[in-house]
C-alpha cells in the first residue's frame, strides 16, 4: 500500500505527519471520502468542490485541486483494489500547541483502503446528542469527528451500524457519516441544509435523480416513516431495516427500492456526474 503525501508517494512506514501537525493537536483539518471502483473515483469533481467549500469556512488555504487530482490518481494507479474507500485529508500543518495556526503551509494526505459492499439494509439506532446547526463546523466535513465517533460507538454496542441525530431544535439531522432519507404517503423527504446536517455527495444526487423534497421533519417523524433510507458514499442508498429494536417492515421498500435502481443505472452511466 502507498500513499499520497505532500507531493510524492510513499510507503506507510515513512508516510509520517508530525504530532505537531495542527490537524493531530486540534482537530483543524478537513476530508473527503470516495468510492472508487477498479481505480476510478466516483463523483471525483463534486468532492473536490465540497473540499474546496470546507476549506473555505475552516479558513484554511484553498486546496491546489490539480495537485489533489494528481494525488489521488497517483494513489488508485499504485493500489489496485476492486473497490476502494479513497480518503482525502487537508489540514493546517505544522503549527504550535495552541489553536493558533502555523505559517508552514497545510498538509495534505491521499489514502486509499479496501471496501465491502455494504449490504442492501441495516440496522440503526437514534442517540440523545444533537447536532449544532448553528455551529461554525456545521456543513463542513471537519476531521473534528469525537461527537461521530462517541455516538457511532454507542450504535455498534447495540449492534447497530449507524446512529441518527437531531439538531437543537429536535429537528431530524443525519447520521454519523450519512444523510437520511424518509418517506411519507409515499414522497420522499430528507432534512435541509438548515438543519445542520452535511450536504452529502449522494445526498444530493439522490435529490436530483430522484425528486426527493427536502423538508424540515420533527425526530418522531421516524416513528411514523413508511420507509427509511441512509445514503453516503460507501452506502450508496441503503435501506433501513431495524430502528432502535423495533423492525421495519418489508425493507427495502418500493420507493427506496426504486431510488437504489435509479441510483445505481445513474451512476454507472457517469462516474463523475
Amino acid at each position: 500500500m502507498k500513499i499520497w503525501l505532500n507531493g510524492s508517494l510513499r510507503h506507510p512506514d515513512s508516510a509520517r505527519v508530525s504530532v505537531l501537525d495542527h490537524g493531530l493537536t486540534v482537530g483543524d483539518g478537513i476530508f473527503e471520502t470516495l468510492k472508487a471502483e477498479r481505480g476510478r473515483p466516483f463523483a471525483l469533481t463534486r468532492h473536490l468542490t465540497r473540499l474546496t467549500t470546507s476549506a473555505r469556512g475552516l479558513g484554511l488555504p484553498e486546496p491546489d485541486l490539480d495537485e489533489v487530482r494528481r494525488a489521488c490518481a497517483a494513489v488508485l494507479d499504485a493500489n489496485p483494489v476492486p473497490l476502494g474507500r479513497l480518503r482525502i485529508t487537508y489540514t493546517g500543518g505544522l503549527s504550535s500547541l495552541g489553536s493558533e495556526r502555523g505559517t508552514g503551509g497545510p498538509t495534505l494526505c491521499v489514502a486509499l483502503a479496501p471496501a465491502d459492499r455494504s449490504p442492501d439494509t441495516t440496522d440503526v439506532i437514534t442517540v440523545p446528542w444533537t447536532r449544532n446547526e448553528h455551529g461554525a463546523l456545521a456543513g463542513l466535513k471537519s476531521t473534528s469527528y469525537g461527537e461521530n465517533v462517541v455516538a457511532l460507538a454507542r450504535a455498534r454496542a447495540h449492534g447497530a451500524t449507524e446512529a441518527l441525530l437531531a439538531n437543537t431544535t429536535g429537528a431530524l439531522c443525519e447520521g454519523t457519516a450519512s444523510n437520511v432519507f424518509v418517506v411519507l404517503g409515499g414522497e420522499l423527504h430528507t432534512p435541509p441544509l438548515t438543519s445542520g446536517c452535511l450536504p452529502g455527495i449522494t445526498r444530493a444526487l439522490v435529490i436530483e435523480w430522484t425528486g426527493a423534497k427536502e423538508t424540515a421533519l420533527p425526530m418522531d417523524v421516524l416513528d411514523r416513516a413508511e420507509e427509511i433510507f441512509l445514503t453516503s458514499s460507501l452506502r450508496d442508498v441503503q435501506a433501513v431495516h431495524r430502528l432502535d429494536g423495533r423492525e421495519l417492515p418489508a425493507a427495502p421498500g418500493p420507493v427506496t427500492a426504486k431510488a437504489m435502481r435509479i441510483f445505481d443505472e445513474q451512476s454507472t452511466a457517469d462516474l463523475d456526474p
